[in-house]
Parts: C-alpha cells; structure tokens; sequence
C-alpha cells in the first residue's frame, strides 16, 4: 500500500472517529482543534488546497499571535498540540552545532559544522542549519496498523 493511500486512510479513520463523536454533541472548542487535526493531516494536497480547511487554519495562526494562545485540541483522536522542529537534518557530511553567545555557551543547534584538512590543519567549517518547510506535526496513531505515523505540515500565511 503506498504511503499517500495510508496517509489517506488514517485521515479517514480520524474524521470518522471524531466525526461521530462532534455529531452527537453541540459545537465545542474541541471542533475547532479536530478540524485543525484533519486539516494538518491532509498531505496531498495540504490544508491549502483544501477550500474547507482555509477558515480553521487561518483561525489558528491569527490565534496564535496573540498573548496566551493555547492550542485547539482534539480529544477524540488523542493527539493533544502538535510538536514543532524548526530546523532540517544537515547535509551529508556535517552534524549538527550551534553559534556560542559572548559567554562561551551553545544556544540554538542552527549551524551544521564539519572538519576539513586544509594545508595549514583541521579546520572547522560551518553553515547555517536549513530550515523544514514543514516544522509542525502531529503523531497519529493508525487505528488498523497500531503504528504511529509523522504528519508534517506548515502554518505560513
């Protein structure tokens, strides 16, 4: 089965799962966060070529600008907020390290670095760690499988 279609099944398992549980019950804050869910999941197209998935997700990130902002959850599916990893892997060859501030203490792992032999020595070169386009997920449990599956998905205006 090919990954598109299992992505497609756990969408589908999920929007029945809380499909049923949001239709016998009014409107609640949690509507909100299964609607954010499903969109997120959606991979193929995302939650932007989606029609219905434009109001719920534009609802999020304009609410998240603002002081306090929780993240709209789905207890139907069991997910809770999303995890979020702002940088790539490095290229091949590098590993992963981080500018030191003026006291000498690593901040954020942002740089990939690696050794070369130039004629004088080693030297270490680095390069800023690349950005995922996709920084946000969401771990989903396949109902049928029992596996966990990695739902990536972006949130730019």
């Amino acid at each position: 089965m090919s990954v598109k279609v299992k992505r497609m099944n756990v969408v589908i398992g999920i929007l029945l799962s809380v499909s049923a549980t949001v239709s016998s019950a009014p409107a609640t804050a949690s509507d909100w966060g299964c609607e954010v869910l499903l969109c997120a999941a959606s991979s193929n197209p995302s939650w932007r070529g989606v029609a219905s998935c434009h109001p719920p997700m534009k609802r999020l990130i304009s609410a998240m600008k603002k002081p306090g902002f929780d993240w709209p959850t789905c207890p139907a599916a069991g997910t809770g907020s999303p995890g979020f990893e702002r940088y790539a892997a490095c290229p091949k060859g590098y590993q992963v390290g981080s500018r030191q501030d003026r006291n000498g203490f690593g901040r954020e792992q942002n740089l990939c670095v690696k050794t070369v032999n130039m004629c004088q020595g080693r030297q270490t070169v680095s390069i800023s760690r690349p950005l995922k386009s996709e920084p946000y997920f969401f771990d989903i449990k396949n109902e049928t499988s029992g596996q966990t599956e990695r739902h990536w998905f972006e949130l730019h205006k």
